[in-house]
């Protein structure tokens, strides 16, 4: 079996060190299309260095987005083919407001490998901290099609159910048709979403958005429609990735705003509200 649950489990923490500059955020932000309206006050503390406030979920590329997915991915013990590899699902947790400019030290190691039958879910934990303390904690489920049926553990189910009742704001947000190009320049270089013919491989029509892309335009969303623009109220976030987005498709982000949580669920208008994000929460003060 080409994942080693025993083995990957057992791999020593690595620990690296990250690096950003406001280009980065910028870039980042770009990438889950902030910028419009150009001249937007709202937009120019996203892409306007001397206003710019850090979207939280930049964590999950700060340093080209290692070690995250890929990381998982090169622990002892999973060798697998990428073609058969998705993003299940983030959690993150804020320890405090990401700087613009900053270096990290990031320790991440495999804390669970699940056997789902047909699949494998490996869960890749990171926490970085700089010279100040902790900064974020992240945890990333890598769902690797073909690699279960091994006899091991099951897991948790990672699902909450809908929220009860009318949300209490819908937005829609578009895709643009070379996000998924612009997106990748953070950092995940998987063909999957640019190349053809590896998107056919992998079983899609066409190269397919980041799930990462989704989470942070999610996020942006909520901040700028529930959290007055605010970024650092945000306290944690989860999603789960339910459903692939195509470039060029509509976003429809459905929030239930209870008390210090908002709930979210996400889906792509043109595919019937095909589910996108589920499970999803932001937990915010």
């Amino acid at each position: 079996m080409p994942i080693d649950a025993a083995r990957a489990l057992a791999a020593a923490p690595r620990t690296g060190e990250v690096s950003w500059t406001a280009k980065d955020v910028l870039l980042y932000h770009l990438g889950i299309g902030a910028g419009i309206p150009a001249t937007d006050p709202g937009e120019l503390r996203y892409t306007l260095e001397t206003r710019l406030h850090v979207l939280p979920s930049f964590a999950t590329v700060a340093g080209a987005g290692v070690p995250g997915v890929i990381g998982a991915l090169s622990v002892p013990g999973v060798e697998v083919d990428l073609a058969n590899v998705l993003h299940g699902g983030q959690s993150l947790t804020l320890h405090r407001p990401l700087p613009a400019e900053g270096t990290a030290t990031t320790t991440g190691r495999i804390t669970a490998v699940y056997d789902k039958g047909r699949a494998a879910v490996l869960v890749m934990r990171t926490e970085a901290a700089d010279a100040d303390g902790p900064l974020w904690t992240d945890e990333a489920r890598v769902h690797v099609r073909g690699e279960g049926g091994w006899g091991g553990d099951r897991g948790p189910s990672a699902r909450r159910g809908a929220p009860a009742g009318e949300p209490d704001r819908t937005v829609e947000r578009t895709v643009r048709e070379d996000q998924a190009l612009l997106y990748r320049l953070s950092g995940d270089r998987n063909p999957l979403h640019a190349d053809p013919g590896f998107a056919a491989r992998a079983g899609f029509e066409r190269p397919v958005l980041h799930g990462l892309c989704t989470y942070g335009m999610t996020l942006k969303a909520v901040v700028d429609t529930l959290l007055g623009g605010d970024v650092t109220r945000v306290r944690a976030y989860a999603a789960r990735f339910a459903g692939v987005v195509y470039p060029g498709e509509t976003l429809r982000i459905r929030m239930w705003h209870g008390d210090g949580e908002v709930r979210v669920a996400v889906g792509a208008v043109e595919r019937g509200d095909a589910p996108v994000l589920a499970d999803t929460a932001v937990a915010h003060s």
